[in-house]
């Protein structure tokens, strides 16, 4: 894999030059407006980088930009790969090993979500403070150890300065639902029975997903610092469950994404 993330990194080099991002980007399902904040200065399609693989999801561009967000240097994924899609994991979380050969510091990563909490409502923004990983057996991780540690700890998968930042500049701008909680991450790409969700939030869960969580560990064995936002698109409420509807659920995220980009932007300020 190494021979690989060089070839992609130099793919890349010859593309941005002496550009180096410092904040990695990645976006979720129906979260891809925060591009529009970012001021782009080089834009690769994935179909044109070595090594990755391609996006199959509706609502994931597929596409590398690198540019400035508020004064930060960003290079960010418009558009994710999922486990579901039949990717290995070692797929999945390649661009944020490439991402770290570039110089990132720091890993933002958003997901839409649907929430297990029964105080959470649609569209509320859900500041990760821990995961729970469903994905098992696999694990970006196994196999030969690279770029890491063997055996990464993980009593801190998302990094407390940033998410007591998160709350102060909520509370300093009066935003408005805003929580926090833990994600669990699923195969997918069916949705959860009731027996599931009550499952689910049994364990202690409080937004259910199919992503974000192979890219954390990755990132965090790599030593880098993780913001992880979870976007409340529809409520998983066994005893009230509604058929899901993709178009409800991109509207939510749209009603919750300029909030979202306003975080994010804060956050990178640092």
């Amino acid at each position: 894999m190494l021979d690989q993330i060089k070839e992609t990194y130099d793919f890349l080099r010859n593309q941005i030059g002496d550009f180096q991002p410092a904040v990695g980007i990645v976006l979720g399902t129906g979260l891809g407006k925060l591009v529009d904040d970012i001021e782009i200065q080089y834009e690769v399609s994935y179909e044109d980088i070595p090594n990755f693989v391609k996006p199959t999801v509706e609502f994931h561009s597929g596409r590398l930009l690198f540019g400035i967000l508020g004064d930060k240097k960003v290079v960010c994924m418009q558009g994710r790969f999922h486990f579901y899609e039949g990717y290995t994991m070692k797929e999945i979380t390649f661009p944020v090993r490439v991402m770290k050969q570039l110089g990132i510091e720091t890993l933002v990563i958003s997901n839409a979500a649907g929430g297990l909490n029964p105080e959470f409502n649609v569209s509320d923004i859900m500041i990760i403070e821990d995961h729970i990983s469903l994905l098992l057996p696999s694990n970006p991780l196994l196999g030969e150890n690279i770029m890491g540690d063997r055996f990464p700890d993980m009593s801190e998968p998302y990094t407390k300065g940033m998410i007591t930042r998160a709350f102060e500049i909520a509370k300093e701008h009066n935003l408005k639902g805003i929580v926090k909680g833990t994600y669990v991450s699923v195969t997918g790409p069916q949705l959860e029975t009731k027996a599931e969700y009550k499952m689910l939030r049994n364990f202690g869960a409080d937004a259910v997903g199919m992503s974000t969580v192979p890219e954390v560990i990755v990132a965090r064995q790599m030593n880098i610092p993780v913001f992880g936002i979870s976007v409340i698109t529809d409520l998983c409420d066994p005893e009230n469950l509604e058929v899901a509807d993709i178009n409800k659920i991109i509207a939510a995220a749209g009603k919750a994404e300029p909030t979202m980009t306003f975080l994010i932007k804060e956050i990178v300020k640092g």
